[in-house]
């Protein structure tokens, strides 16, 4: 790790799991010496400071980004303009600014909206494909990135050296970074991220909307149903931002989703038992392949 990666002042804006798990990797990793954070909740801050997340808890955002080295931005996606429009007055020329945001082509409209050319060469759109169903400063982890993916999304102006320093900062939080087109990656995620969290979050309404004792319900639930719904658990305010943010490439996936789900219907009505096996069988094999490989998720 080189000296020039080491950061001085780090701003969080956003002190929750994500926010708060990279400035605690970072701190454990000895490259950061001091961490600020900002955000709507003084009681959130307030956890993060007493837990040793943050070393400080900005008073307004100019003071917040005065002399500061690198900015994160990890609250909900649909905060991402309103954000941009407020910290834009008050960047330096040289602050490198990233953000952890699950969509990466609503950010980029966001900064070139909101953001000079001299900041634009400084953002560096980023995604750790990383978390839990729990939120707040007090699920922040600091080995939540250890082993997982981060996708880098950066401008066609974003300068190569703050894409080297951002990659830099997130190996030393031992993740593996990718860089990929936005577009692209957001294509990706919608199957591999938003479909699932809608499907468990549509599965538990359904569940609910069923019977008027959901709890006795449940009683009867097995491990496979915790497994499946464990996500359903996340952050609603963030995941309408997310929907909503990626909503094109979610419908496809929501439309090629329910293709499949006719076909077990008809075959289910068929009471077509070769057909069910086949699909079964397809399925178990494309995720004994998915785990066999090098690099599961």
């Amino acid at each position: 790790m080189t000296n020039t990666t080491k950061l001085n002042k780090l701003v969080i804006i956003g002190v929750g799991l994500i926010g708060g798990s990279f400035a605690l990797a970072l701190h454990k990793a000895g490259l950061v010496k001091h961490r600020v954070g900002v955000g709507r909740s003084r009681q959130n801050l307030q956890c993060a400071l007493d837990l040793g997340v943050i070393d400080e808890i900005a008073t307004d955002i100019p003071s917040a980004l005065d002399k500061a080295d690198l900015v994160l931005l990890a609250m909900p996606v649909g905060q991402t303009a309103s954000i941009m429009a407020q910290i834009a007055p008050h960047l330096h020329a040289n602050t490198i600014v990233t953000d952890a945001g699950s969509t990466k082509q609503d950010v980029i409209a966001a900064v070139r909206s909101h953001l000079p050319l001299q900041n634009r060469h400084q953002f560096v759109p980023g995604h750790p494909i990383a978390g839990t169903e729990q939120s707040g400063a007090q699920a922040s982890q600091a080995d939540l990135y250890r082993n997982k993916h981060v996708i880098l999304t950066p401008l066609a102006e974003t300068n190569i050296n703050a894409v080297d320093r951002v990659t830099h900062l997130w190996q030393a939080c031992g993740a593996e970074v990718s860089l990929m087109p936005a577009d692209e990656h957001d294509k990706i995620l919608a199957a591999t991220s938003h479909l699932p969290h809608i499907l468990a979050f549509t599965m538990m309404n359904h569940l609910n909307h069923s019977t008027d004792q959901l709890g006795n319900l449940l009683r009867f639930a097995g491990s496979g149903l915790r497994d499946f719904t464990r996500i359903a658990g996340s952050s609603p305010e963030m995941w309408r931002d997310i929907c909503l943010a990626n909503r094109e490439a979610l419908l496809s996936q929501m439309d090629a989703y329910q293709k499949e789900l006719h076909a077990l219907q008809v075959m289910l009505k068929s009471n077509d038992g070769a057909a069910l096996e086949k699909a079964f069988s397809q399925a178990r094999n494309a995720r004994e392949n998915w785990l066999n490989s090098k690099n599961p998720i």
